[in-house]
């Protein structure tokens, strides 16, 4: 049973049943991100005092501009991953390829993979506003004792053990799940330790906040258009408010405690839409759902 306040720690050991296959393995990745996250949480604080913020002269490989937080923070999460020898393999948006995790004879037989998107929003951290860490934990599909392939890692939602997002903002939160509901853990900055501050996240029924990049207006589908100026009606009767911060895991963090509906839709400047299915919808997806929410491509359940 979940009880407020008490550690991260406290609380994976407690629940290590809940994870198929529990064999430990599971817990001490969910440690090592949480390591990882301190790490990260640290570097972001620092910003403005000593040089990493801006860009860092790269393009990743989703044709974005690296910038210098981006690159910390992926190297922090790769080696410390790989460090502790708990993945067989990591896959990263800053990177061209997957990558295996070598150099110990029984790499090959850790069990899982990770996915993620190491610091979203990060062209934000210039003007202090909050960013974020997403990742996305799946059971491999190929043999243990060999090296991961890309079918490891190109696994629908459906299958995820667990995934979560690490919010830098005022506070420092992590919130995961592992298909028993969602739990936000708040870091305690003088401890360095994570407490349970948000038990068993619902999505709010009666939230009134829409938000969307509205800049984008003109390039939406029509029906896109016409429910943004439904969320638009006069004053009286207007049924939602508008909040948009750019920094995905803010923007899903607020509307998971405010209640509303986060979009980001396809446009005819981006016709497949922006968002990474592995990297973003995918955990995002899993986590809404858990939380008592829906995650749609527009069409069809994401995770599938």
């Amino acid at each position: 049973m979940a009880r407020k306040n008490q550690t991260l720690g406290e609380f994976i050991i407690e629940n290590q049943s809940e994870f198929q296959y529990s064999s430990g393995e599971l817990s001490r990745l969910i440690n090592s991100i949480r390591l990882a996250a301190k790490m990260v949480n640290h570097e972001v604080n620092k910003a403005g005092l000593v040089d990493i913020t801006g860009s860092a002269g790269e393009i990743n490989t989703q044709g974005e501009d690296q910038q210098k937080l981006d690159v910390l923070a992926n190297d922090t999460f790769i080696r410390t991953l790989t460090n502790r020898e708990i993945v067989c393999g990591i896959a990263s948006e800053e990177n061209d390829d997957f990558i295996t995790i070598e150099g110990h004879k029984e790499n090959h037989s850790n069990k899982y993979v990770v996915l993620m998107d190491p610091l979203d929003g990060s062209s934000n951290i210039d003007v202090n506003v909050s960013v974020g860490t997403i990742f996305s934990i799946y059971r491999r599909v190929t043999p243990v004792g060999t090296p991961v392939q890309l079918e490891d890692f190109l696994q629908p939602g459906n299958l995820q053990v667990a995934a979560g997002y690490i919010v830098y903002g005022t506070s420092t939160m992590l919130v995961y799940t592992t298909g028993h509901g969602v739990n936000g853990f708040t870091l305690n900055p003088a401890l360095g330790t994570y407490y349970l501050s948000h038990p068993n996240m619902k999505f709010s029924e009666d939230g009134n906040i829409y938000s969307v990049n509205e800049g984008n207006y003109n390039h939406f589908p029509q029906g896109v258009k016409d429910y943004i100026k439904y969320c638009q009606q006069d004053e009286d009767d207007r049924p939602y408010t508008s909040r948009y911060i750019g920094s995905l895991v803010s923007d899903i963090h607020r509307n998971m405690i405010k209640g509303g509906i986060y979009m980001y839709p396809q446009s005819a400047k981006s016709p497949n839409g922006k968002l990474r299915l592995l990297y973003e919808c995918n955990p995002m997806a899993f986590i809404a759902e858990q939380a008592g929410g829906t995650a749609s491509d527009g069409h069809t359940r994401i995770m599938i």
